[in-house]
């Protein structure tokens, strides 16, 4: 294998796009390889073409530059976004809900609230009772019922109901 030789670096540049662009795939992270598999591609192109090796060389870099330049800020935008999750039940957490059925301060009981067009079952997550009308936010997903917190003063809320959960046997629940 000359080095020397155009046809030697048709062929590199060639697998050394296809690594990039497989790299590219395989590591997590956007558009780190991409520009490189694209100045690779161009280089490879350039060679095809009978360009002298150093011509080559220099359509690898200028483009590489060229890419990294337009897609490094698309990364940066891309990546920036507050992750949210599109699909199952955790996509609700930091979301604000409508509480229509009093969600008690008890822990374990459980009160109705309305996300979106969805109704789910609420329970309170500091244990201060939160009545029907108010505006709660969702901070974890326990199953099938959401963990709350008021978004009104506690002040403004009516007081805790101090007595004491049933014990455990005459409760319906386990």
């Amino acid at each position: 294998m000359d080095v020397s030789s155009p046809d030697t670096w048709r062929w590199i540049f060639l697998v050394v796009a296809v690594a990039f662009t497989v790299g590219e795939i395989a590591v997590a992270g956007s558009f780190f390889l991409l520009p490189f598999a694209v100045g690779a591609l161009a280089a490879a192109v350039a060679a095809f073409l009978g360009l002298p090796v150093a011509l080559d060389w220099l359509v690898f870099v200028v483009v590489s530059a060229s890419s990294s330049a337009i897609l490094w800020p698309l990364r940066r935008r891309l990546d920036s976004r507050t992750p949210r999750h599109a699909i199952g039940a955790n996509r609700w957490v930091g979301r604000e809900a409508h509480v229509l059925r009093d969600i008690p301060g008890v822990p374990g009981e459980t009160g109705l609230v309305r996300l979106d067009r969805e109704e789910w079952r609420a329970e309170s997550m500091i244990g201060v009772p939160i009545p029907s009308g108010s505006t709660v936010l969702v901070s974890r997903v326990d199953g099938t019922r959401l963990v709350v917190l008021p978004l009104e003063e506690p002040s403004s809320l009516p007081p805790p109901d101090i007595a004491e959960p049933a014990p455990k046997e005459d409760r319906p629940w386990p």
